[in-house]
């Protein structure tokens, strides 16, 4: 018995969506953080509401809740890597993130893997991991320096995590440029610097995509007292993701910045700790209130934008 005929019109539908490409994949090296506010959590959710498809790589454990970090279990170094080899071996990815690795020996084993596709462009988070023990930290930052930032295209902290890792030394009373942080990140090898909340006079923060011949593209936002956690993931992961298909770099800066403001905006407290950014606020009905002031965090206060994200391939 042959099978009954689907109708012309579903049929075609069914043979476009077939014909459909994929979403543009982005392979994520970050910790597991069960709050869902920063980590894998996040960069899954960042990526799927920007409208690309994560490749989540554990590289550890962060023990937290919303308003602190307490410590973190890390993960063999082998097992990082043979997690994205398999993964590399099967999909094409157009973009990587690299967040919280962890330790030395994994920054290694990561460093490895993302140079074996240099084509693949990369964003680094720094967030502040003041919870590690001093020699240790010492020594992951000095991994991350040497064999991450070299591969790097952008380099995504807070103005202070960013000083305090690449110019540890400075002594000035007035604060680092972004060009003189995107001149030490040179040095080290990383294309970019996108320094977020630095301080302005008159309660505004500057949020700067620089080089080491001076800023490129940059927004300057009013600074609120609401503090968030899992915001510089966010901004990280929708950069790659926006580079992932293809985005000019000023460009997708700019869309990055817009996309955290409204998850910032929407953002939520699920606990007794800080709010955590909703990444999909633009599934939410619309707001019956009129003129709220938007949320803000103290590293990045971006404007409302109207943008909304679309499925990207």
């Amino acid at each position: 018995m042959s099978p009954t005929p689907l109708p012309p019109a579903l049929e075609a539908d069914l043979q476009d969506e077939q014909e459909s490409p994929p979403p543009a994949c982005v392979m994520s090296f970050n910790a597991s953080d069960a709050s869902g506010a920063g980590g894998l959590a996040g960069d899954v959710a960042t990526i799927a509401a920007m409208g690309a498809h994560c490749l989540p790589v554990v590289t550890a454990v962060v023990l937290r809740d919303t308003a602190e970090t307490f410590e973190h279990a890390n993960l063999d170094p082998d097992t990082i890597a043979e997690q994205a080899r398999h993964i590399l071996e099967d999909v094409p990815i157009t973009a990587w993130k690299v967040g919280f690795l962890g330790n030395a020996e994994a920054v290694s084993a990561v460093a490895e893997v993302l140079s074996d596709y240099p084509d693949v462009p990369l964003v680094t988070y720094l967030p502040s991991v003041a919870w590690i023990d001093e020699d240790e930290q010492q020594q992951y930052l000095d991994a991350l320096r040497e064999l991450v930032l070299p591969q790097t295209v952008v380099l995504v902290g807070n103005h202070k995590t960013l000083t305090d890792f690449l110019l540890p030394d400075w002594d000035s009373e007035r604060s680092p440029s972004a060009r003189e942080l995107a001149v030490a990140a040179a040095q080290s090898g990383a294309q970019h610097v996108l320094v977020t909340g630095m301080q302005l006079p008159n309660q505004y923060v500057d949020n700067v995509l620089a080089n080491s011949s001076g800023p490129i593209t940059g927004e300057k936002f009013e600074r609120f007292e609401t503090a968030f956690v899992g915001a510089g993931d966010t901004l990280a992961a929708a950069l790659a993701a926006l580079l992932s298909v293809g985005a000019e770099l000023h460009s997708a800066v700019s869309e990055a910045l817009s996309f955290l403001d409204q998850s910032l905006d929407a953002g939520f407290r699920p606990g007794m700790g800080n709010v955590v950014p909703d990444r999909f606020f633009w599934a939410l009905p619309p707001a019956d209130e009129e003129g709220a002031e938007p949320a803000a965090f103290e590293d990045i206060e971006p404007e409302p934008s109207p943008k909304t994200p679309r499925r990207m391939h």
